[in-house]
């Protein structure tokens, strides 16, 4: 059995019943509308945010679900898919998950349109219930998800990031999701209680952790074999990179940055960068970061009572820095 089908199993009902819910979430009385928001369902992802929702919310309450969990997993899946409409229109990416992006088939307006569309109605759905203590959860997830975007691509120009800086980044752009679906979870079952604040914790933690795997992809580890240095060519900082920079000679140090700047297009320079941070203790100084997170939200689990979906946070947590892609 595939890991993500094991991590899933004791949530299988929910997770059936939710699809449905989520496809009339996202109905609407415009023909093209619900065209491209049935092409949007059936092109799904593993659908991690509403497992983390559903697995969070009955490990804290003794296997015990509610209506307000469904919609708390809905809004998260309305205003993520949002985002991600969006940032392919930014990206000016023609694909996503194997799949032509809304953008790439409707063309950017309608992807804009769209993606304004499921936020609204990812709101409404909040609104409607006086959901408001979830509502606030994920607002302010997606303010700190576009803070942190604008952050990186101010400090990509520069090139000055500090570790400090890209844990920020990485905290906002991509820990910040993660973290509001736990505590959204746990606020479905049990609102203003100390687990709300706990859950954000732990999802903030695998977040993290997720993050630096991503990074280490681009330098070819594991399965993906041959580096792909696609960060190193966008100027992206990675935790690999600024360990090297801020560990470099200063002759090193120029060269990297005259590398990352003005040679970033060059195959055969990307590769030279690529060999020089794993040559200088990048990947291995990345690996310990990662794992010390794993650990930290491991040591959050630990306090709770042996259960199935205690099990299946465990599972989540090691397939975040074990997965191969």
């Amino acid at each position: 059995m595939k890991i993500t089908e094991q991590i899933k199993q004791p949530i299988a009902y929910e997770m059936e019943l939710f699809e449905k819910k989520f496809r009339l979430a996202m109905s609407s009385k415009v023909a093209l509308l619900n065209r491209i928001t049935h092409y949007i369902v059936n092109r799904k992802g593993k659908q991690m945010r509403p497992m983390f929702v559903f697995l969070v919310a009955k490990m804290v309450n003794n296997g015990e679900l509610n209506e307000r969990t469904y919609r708390g997993a809905s809004v998260i899946e309305l205003i993520h898919t949002a985002t991600l409409v969006h940032d392919d229109v930014v990206d000016d990416s023609n694909m996503r998950r194997g799949f032509f992006s809304i953008n790439a088939l409707w063309k950017n307006k309608i992807a804009v349109l769209i993606g304004d569309f499921l936020l609204s109605k990812g709101l409404l759905l909040s609104i409607d219930n006086n959901d408001f203590d979830l509502l606030k959860i994920i607002s302010v997830a997606v303010r700190e998800m576009s803070e942190g975007e604008l952050l990186q691509i101010e400090k990509a120009r520069k090139l000055d990031i500090t570790e400090d800086i890209y844990y920020e980044i990485i905290r906002q752009k991509t820990a910040t999701l993660i973290a509001a679906c736990c505590s959204l979870g746990a606020a479905s079952v049990k609102p203003e209680s100390t687990e709300v604040e706990t859950m954000r914790k732990f999802g903030e933690l695998i977040g993290m952790a997720f993050q630096i795997k991503d990074d280490l992809f681009d330098y070819g580890t594991q399965s993906i074999g041959k580096p792909t240095g696609i960060d190193i060519k966008e100027q992206k900082m990675t935790l690999p990179l600024i360990y090297a920079l801020n560990n470099a000679s200063k002759k090193d140090k120029k060269w990297l940055i005259n590398s990352i700047k003005n040679h970033n297009k060059d195959k055969k320079r990307v590769n030279q960068v690529v060999t020089f941070v794993k040559n200088n203790g990048g990947l291995d100084y990345a690996v310990n970061k990662m794992k010390a997170f794993q650990k930290e939200a491991l040591g959050i689990l630990s306090t709770y009572p042996e259960s199935e979906y205690k099990a299946s946070l465990e599972l989540m947590v090691n397939y975040v820095i074990e997965r191969k892609k």
